[in-house]
């Protein structure tokens, strides 16, 4: 089956990169081996696009990190192969991909979306959701302060609250909501960690994967270990 023309990705697959830069975003020269339907015999390529289509915002370990785009895609092998009686036509390709691939010890911003006596919850670049436990708070320097919601002794719902998390507006700002549950703020000045804006700098210390989606652990500790 002849390549040309055509490029692929599959659900089952094998790729390795090499990083072209150092960066919280990385150009990233990758390879993989896909398993094309038969359904794309006829055009390899678009069935190559649309499987590597799927991948985008998703975590590949073999990449590490988020997949934002792929371009470049080019077959490695002249033909396609086909395995004992499978339609799927197994094919090398090499591509360029647009990685999101933070390392521990990196310094980035967030914004806040949510504030709770347990943990600080950011999205960075409006959609990466990083996690600062408390653990990671130095708590010499703030403290929690509790929103009128609880502070209301009719209140009963707090994990209501905690589900709603936050409401955004077309532009992605914050609403009343955020704040309904607290916020952190300065022992001495009582200023709002975050500050009006909510943007706030913190270090990365550890990644959670959950169903391809990638999740940061972050600190603001003077001193990560």
């Amino acid at each position: 089956m002849n390549t040309e023309g055509s490029s692929e990705r599959a659900p089952k697959h094998r790729g390795k990169g090499k990083e072209n830069a150092d960066g919280e975003f990385r150009s990233v020269k990758a390879s993989v081996v896909l398993a094309v339907p038969p359904v794309f015999a006829n055009r390899l390529r678009d069935g190559v696009e649309e499987m590597l289509d799927t991948m985008t915002m998703r975590y590949e370990p073999t990449l590490n990190g988020v997949v934002l785009a792929h371009s470049d895609v080019h077959f490695l092998d002249p033909v396609a192969q086909l395995q004992g009686d499978s339609p799927f036509a197994i094919c090398r390709v090499e591509f360029e991909a647009l990685v999101w691939s933070p390392q521990r010890g990196m310094s980035l911003y967030g914004r806040v979306t949510l504030s709770s006596p347990d943990h600080i919850s950011l999205l960075v670049h409006r959609t990466f959701n990083v996690s600062i436990p408390r653990h990671h708070i130095p708590t010499d320097q703030w403290e929690f302060e509790y929103g009128p919601v609880e502070d209301n002794p009719e209140f009963r719902g707090a994990d209501d609250v905690m589900d709603v998390d936050i409401t955004t507006d077309a532009h992605g700002d914050d609403v009343q909501a955020a704040d309904q549950r607290g916020h952190w703020v300065h022992r001495v000045t009582g200023d709002r960690l975050g500050g009006k804006d909510r943007w706030l700098q913190f270090t990365v210390v550890g990644f959670t994967v959950a169903n391809h989606m990638l999740s940061l652990v972050g600190s603001i500790q003077t001193h990560v270990a």
